[in-house]
């Protein structure tokens, strides 16, 4: 990626602008040492205000976790966790992906980013059906860790209050995943997927 590519960031036109940013999202999860570079880039645009472009570089941010080398994913994870628990639905969705992936590529950040996670509990979102669809996106999110978790019972306790949601689609991802945990190891690792 060159400086004149990412100038198509600040197009006027929404076409060019969001275009790009989902060519920049594709080459995150294909190739993410082709943006690894430009991480601060990255770091800059999560505290941007274009809720499109913040909600691209959460999830880039993700990706980087792959590739991070330089050990630089630590030193913004309070960053992520700030959006994590900020009350906003989607930038609160999107940092559940990254937080994810972070969590499947960097080990030692592993229990903290659970920790985190079960927080989402005592959050405050504008309504109830916005705190249940974020329960359901960390379900989602603890997925590849079925060993990690089986015998957490905090954890445990989260999924179990999560199959009883009044979100059908949340109780169902729930249940799932406690079918898993208890006969430990059908749930593929691949990794999260960001729809």
């Amino acid at each position: 990626m060159t400086s004149t590519d990412f100038e198509k960031l600040n197009s006027k036109n929404p076409k060019v602008k969001y275009g790009f940013a989902k060519e920049l999202l594709k080459t995150g999860a294909e190739n993410p040492e082709q943006l690894y570079e430009d991480f601060d880039y990255w770091v800059k645009l999560m505290s941007g205000d274009n809720n499109v472009l913040k909600w691209t570089a959460i999830d880039i941010i993700g990706y980087l976790s792959a590739v991070d080398k330089g050990n630089r994913i630590g030193g913004i994870l309070p960053d992520l966790i700030k959006i994590l628990h900020g009350g906003a639905l989607i930038s609160c969705n999107h940092s559940i992906f990254s937080l994810g992936l972070i969590a499947l590529n960097k080990p030692e950040f592993k229990q903290m980013i659970f920790n985190e996670f079960m927080a989402i509990s005592s959050d405050r979102f504008d309504t109830d059906e916005c705190k249940n669809i974020a329960v359901g996106k960390v379900i989602e999110a603890l997925k590849p860790f079925v060993p990690d978790i089986k015998n957490d019972k905090n954890i445990i306790g989260f999924i179990e209050n999560a199959a009883k949601s009044e979100r059908a689609s949340t109780r169902k991802k729930a249940e799932h995943l406690l079918t898993a945990v208890q006969t430990s190891g059908s749930v593929t690792k691949n990794a999260p997927q960001n729809v």
